[in-house]
This record gives structure tokens, C-alpha cells and sequence, in this order.
């Protein structure tokens, strides 16, 4: 955020350095800049100041194109689509990877990247949802039976998960558009999770808030 009292410091010099076409500074830092000049009696022609509003324009759909193109970059592009290849969806990969762990949302997303052709990041991907299942375990493990409201599991969990979406997102193809595949596979997947949570709650997934609920159901 740019503070108008620390422009108010520049020399009207430098102030003038804000509105000139090509600089790389936020739209508010011109409007700012403007504004301190025509204060210190600063007399601008009416071409001068519709350039600096067209500048302050410019910079603004400048912003939005950016953001516009930001969301578009991590947006999941479902469609309708018959022709569309199938892929399991983000939402599907990010859910199985918090509540089951990020080996099942691994196994779904490489099957994904296989099906793009995309074999190193999907053994690449296999290997993170493995290696990151295993190294939280040993991150966490002072953290057992923590009550505490704010508990560092699920953030940790959480950086799985995200990890996983990062990969999907930088892996395929950009803007990608695609229909979501069955929820048969990761089903079953999750399925045989909470099976395994079950019986290898203590060493495995006892900080698995879907596995500690298991773990009370059968007290």
C-alpha cells in the first residue's frame, strides 16, 4: 500500500518522475504524486492532466489484466465438453490429499499427468505424495495428542495438499480444459485409506482429524 506522507518527503524532482509514461509505479503512487504537486503549486494544462489520468487509467487495466490473468492461471477449467479429455479435478485432489493423506491425492493427480503424457512429473509426484506422507509423520511427532484449537497438524497437512495443486498447476497444460473424471476411483482409494487408518491409527495417522474421528468411533 503506498503511503501519501512518505511521497510527501520527495522532492517535487522526483514526484515528477511519477508521471512520466513507461515508470513502474502503482496507479496510487501517481494519483499520490499528482495530487502533492498541485499542493505545493505545481499548474498543470489541461493536456498534462488528462495524460497523467490516462497514465493513472492505463496503470489500473494493467492491475486487472494481471489479476485477471493470475486467477485464470490457478483456476480449474471443468467444462461440459464431450470431447474434453477426463482428469480427476483439483477439488477432488486437494480433499482426498487433507482428509486420507497425500498419497491417495498423489495417486490421482499422477494418473492425471500420465494421461497428458507428462511421465517425469508424474513420478515426480508419486514420489512427493510418499516422501511428504512419511517425512510429516517424523515432523509431527512431538505433536501427538495435542488438543490445541491451533494445532500445527493441519497446517502441515495443508502443505501437502497445496503442494500437490501446485504441481497439477504447473505441470499441465495452461488452461487446460477438461471434464471431471468418475469419483469411483478416488472413492474406492479412500476407502482403503480409512481402512488402513483404522488399524494404523498410532503410527501413522493418529494426526489425521478424519482418522482421530475413526479412532473414537471405535473406542
Amino acid at each position: 500500500m503506498v503511503s501519501k506522507s512518505i511521497l510527501r518527503k520527495l522532492s517535487n524532482r522526483e514526484l515528477e518522475t511519477y508521471l512520466q509514461e513507461g515508470n513502474h509505479f502503482v496507479p496510487e503512487a501517481v494519483q499520490f504524486a499528482f495530487e502533492i504537486l498541485e499542493e505545493r503549486g505545481r499548474v498543470f494544462s489541461e493536456q498534462e492532466k488528462t495524460a497523467v489520468q490516462q497514465l493513472i487509467q492505463h496503470k489500473k487495466e494493467e492491475e486487472e489484466a494481471k489479476h485477471t490473468e493470475e486467477i485464470e492461471f490457478w483456476k480449474d477449467h471443468i467444462t461440459e465438453d464431450q470431447v474434453a479429455i477426463r482428469l480427476y479435478s483439483q477439488i477432488t485432489i486437494f480433499i482426498s490429499s487433507i482428509f486420507f493423506s497425500t498419497i491417495p491425492g498423489a495417486i490421482l493427480l499422477s494418473l492425471n499427468l500420465i494421461k497428458l503424457r507428462k511421465y517425469p512429473a508424474a513420478v515426480f509426484t508419486l514420489a512427493f505424495g510418499f516422501i511428504f506422507f512419511l517425512v510429516q509423520r517424523y515432523v509431527l511427532i512431538s505433536h501427538f495428542g495435542t488438543t490445541s484449537r491451533y494445532s500445527p497438524e493441519i497446517g502441515v497437512i495443508a502443505v501437502g495438499a497445496l503442494g500437490l495443486i501446485v504441481i497439477s498447476v504447473l505441470a499441465s497444460p495452461q488452461k487446460l480444459p477438461y471434464r471431471a473424471a468418475s469419483y469411483v476411483f478416488p472413492a474406492i482409494l479412500c476407502i482403503i485409506t480409512t481402512i488402513l487408518m483404522a488399524f494404523y491409527f498410532p503410527e501413522w495417522f493418529s494426526y489425521y482429524p478424519f482418522a482421530r474421528s475413526i479412532h473414537l468411533l471405535r473406542q
